[in-house]
């Protein structure tokens, strides 16, 4: 599933191609038909993000609510658009360019109040302006649950993922199982902080690199890291392998129903 800065940059991408002209709406596939009837032809306002939600406005026609879930896809191209296949969910189009949406876990068309109730179940965001990591600190600052589970909770902070759970642990020496409730603030704050900074370079970027300047593999004299989802890692799909810090065996389980890696001698109990 796509993490919060994915989905912010997909915010972005729809701005610059989307923003401020009318556009052509459709559903190929069929099943937002009645919706894409209602923004066909209107004028783009806005496009936002908040965790793993991505929302397009249209004015008073309403906000196109969109989450990719884990098969969902968006794709960008050039104007002519070619024929759509049946599996595109939604087709927005202008005279330049051209998006296809298929497979989301949700696509709706809402209300402001639609929008607001989903904002309102969401966790800060370290990518949006406005948030800081005050409500997520109340709710981590009580909690029994460990750490990692409440990093993956969307209700206590949006849009982190399991790569940034793994890899800002990990930064910070965080043991994932340690109780929310035992974590110090000043650490939290150090989280938070370095949460708002790496996924802002993912967003600029476009993938995740966690690693330091002096763990690169250029600076240790270490193979670069291979693998589809690119970027430098200090933990995350590691699992049975050396740390590049201190060559314990990076260890893998189950958590959230998502795997967890972490290296116990960085990360100790």
């Amino acid at each position: 599933m796509p993490e919060g800065h994915t989905i912010h940059r997909l915010a972005l991408d729809h701005r610059a191609l989307f923003e401020g002209v009318p556009v052509r709406a459709s559903s190929p596939q069929g099943k937002f038909s009645d919706s894409a009837a209602l923004i066909d032809g209107q004028v783009m306002t806005t496009a936002e993000a908040h965790g793993k939600h991505l929302f397009l406005g249209f004015g008073p026609a309403g906000w196109v609510h969109i989450h990719l879930g884990l098969f969902g896809k968006l794709t960008f191209g050039d104007a002519p658009a070619p024929p759509p296949t049946d599996t595109v969910r939604l087709r927005l189009a202008n005279a330049t360019a051209y998006a296809d949406l298929r497979g989301p876990t949700a696509c709706a068309l809402l209300t402001d109040a639609g929008k607001q109730a989903i904002h309102d179940r969401l966790g800060p965001d370290p990518l949006r302006p406005e948030d800081d990591g005050e409500r997520a600190w109340a709710r981590i600052s009580r909690s029994r649950t460990s750490v990692a589970a409440l990093l993956m909770d969307q209700k206590v902070i949006a849009g982190v993922g399991n790569v940034y759970r793994a890899e800002v642990l990990f930064r910070h020496g965080i043991d994932p199982y340690r109780a929310g409730r035992d974590l110090r603030r000043s650490e939290w704050d150090a989280v938070w902080a370095d949460l708002v900074d790496l996924m802002r370079e993912g967003v600029r970027h476009n993938r995740i690199d966690t690693v330091r300047a002096e763990h690169l593999p250029e600076a240790m004299g270490r193979p670069p890291r291979v693998d589809d989802h690119g970027g430098e890692v200090y933990v995350y799909r590691r699992a049975r392998q050396e740390c590049h810090i201190c060559r314990t065996e990076i260890r893998t389980a189950a958590l959230a129903n998502r795997n967890l890696f972490w290296c116990p001698g960085c990360q100790p109990k």
